[in-house]
């Protein structure tokens, strides 16, 4: 709570007479890294050259992200909150960022979606793993060539 109550900028007790608890604090603090995740992975794919390197621009903006905001990506993804994605009440910043994944497949991809959310889990993946030390950093571009590799040269990719 204490990073993030330093990540908002109020005190610990402050948080607390404005949020009903800690997992609303949690979520509130999730939503905006949302939608600053959204606007990172925009900007990545709208900066790729072509529409093929923009999954890779994405995958790659998407785990910088994890590494240079850990407490932030903590409270979005591991932190426990009423936060659904996939569904009717999935808050609009989070949808946004998952449709900056969906835009890097084709239209005519029926399954642009799923293909999204395996690419966006096994990033989590690796983001996680690697935050943990339990997969060495230094095969961080070797995993992202890999997945985007993979990813790409499916079928349906």
């Amino acid at each position: 709570m204490r990073r993030l109550a330093e990540r908002v900028e109020y005190s610990q007790p402050v948080l607390y007479t404005h949020f009903n608890g800690k997992d609303a604090i949690v979520s509130a603090v999730a939503i905006d890294g949302f939608g600053e995740l959204g606007a990172h992975l925009r900007r990545a794919r709208q900066a790729a050259p072509e529409p093929r390197q923009a999954l890779r621009a994405v995958c790659r903006a998407y785990l910088q992200f994890a590494t240079k905001r850990p407490a932030l990506y903590q409270a979005m993804f591991v932190l426990p909150t009423d936060l659904k994605f996939a569904n009717a009440e999935t808050p609009p910043p989070l949808r946004a960022a998952f449709d900056e994944f969906v835009s890097c497949f084709r239209l005519d991809n029926e399954r642009r979606e799923l293909f999204a959310e395996v690419t966006w889990s096994a990033l989590h993946g690796m983001a996680v793993l690697s935050d943990s030390g339990r997969i060495p950093p230094d095969g961080q571009e070797e995993r992202l060539d890999f997945l985007v590799t993979q990813i790409i040269c499916s079928p349906a990719g």
